[in-house]
């Protein structure tokens, strides 16, 4: 089954009712498609996510980076749809060398994972965390007015959250507001793990001299996959987690939230703003 033929289901039309001020109606509605995907490690299950349809070898390729299995595209030796499944069974399989292979053992996970988590399956506390984190680029900057801009240049690029209203995004920035590539799916960890495996697979890693801008809230999972990726700013248009800014601070990542027209909130790393020498302690105060 082709990437094409997959992206023809990312989205599935459905007779809704709707009510409106008191008017009842039948219309058909638009939903946004959301499958399991088996990532198969040679002939053995690695994981099962539930994702929508569509760019799964680049989810395929960000998840086994993110979650430290690879290092660099060098370790994948083949990443494929396997011939003869069911169209309905959608399945990616990858061979990788000796090294990654060993790396995907230890430590253990049963990695099943579901559309709105991406830490299912951990089986310790200790395993939560991926190794090989290292501290992104101190040295990337960027404009307060352009991180604004960039909700807006995100929006006309949405296309299937313009026809069903129910994706999370991740896009990806150069340090002058441009957007590289966007990528949507009903789970915001996938969608971001579809950035990554895009920048991975066409060798673009690290990622130190961009920003990216994620929907939802900024939560530790995807605070942990920009940091693997080496992204030094991530923005989102809501808020943070306590475990997610912890991390962020201890790593030196900037993490903004609550982006939302002219306003944002910086949890950590206010350098990279340009907004350390313009803080007036006095005028602290609880925000909400």
């Amino acid at each position: 089954m082709s990437e094409s033929e997959l992206d023809l289901r990312s989205t599935q039309s459905s007779a809704v009712t709707e009510w409106s001020d008191g008017k009842v109606r039948r219309l058909d509605d638009f939903l946004v498609g959301e499958e399991p995907l088996l990532i198969q490690l040679g002939d053995q299950s690695l994981t099962v996510t539930m994702r929508t349809p569509g760019d799964d070898l680049e989810l395929a390729a960000g998840f086994l980076f993110t979650e430290g299995i690879i290092k660099s595209r060098e370790e994948i030796v083949s990443l494929q749809r396997p011939d003869g499944l069911d169209s309905e069974n959608s399945v990616v399989r990858v061979e990788l060398n000796e090294g990654a292979i060993t790396r995907s053992q230890a430590p253990k996970r049963n990695f099943v994972a579901n559309s709105g988590c991406g830490m299912c399956g951990k089986t310790s506390l200790a395993s939560v965390y991926t190794p090989g984190i290292t501290r992104p680029n101190p040295d990337l900057r960027l404009e307060p007015q352009v991180l604004c801009g960039l909700p807006d240049s995100i929006r006309s690029a949405q296309t299937l959250f313009g026809k069903t209203g129910g994706l999370h995004a991740a896009a990806l920035f150069d340090t002058n507001g441009k957007l590289l590539v966007l990528k949507e799916d009903v789970g915001r960890h996938n969608a971001v793990d579809k950035v990554v495996g895009w920048a991975l697979m066409h060798g673009l890693l690290p990622l130190s001299q961009s920003v990216l801008l994620a929907s939802g809230r900024g939560g530790f999972e995807i605070i942990q996959k920009s940091l693997m990726a080496g992204i030094p700013l991530l923005a989102s248009v809501s808020a943070a987690s306590s475990l997610a800014v912890q991390m962020a601070r201890e790593m030196g990542m900037t993490l903004v939230g609550f982006l939302r027209g002219r306003r944002f909130v910086v949890y950590c790393g206010e350098e990279r703003l340009g907004l350390v020498d313009t803080i007036n302690p006095a005028a602290t105060i609880h925000s909400r």
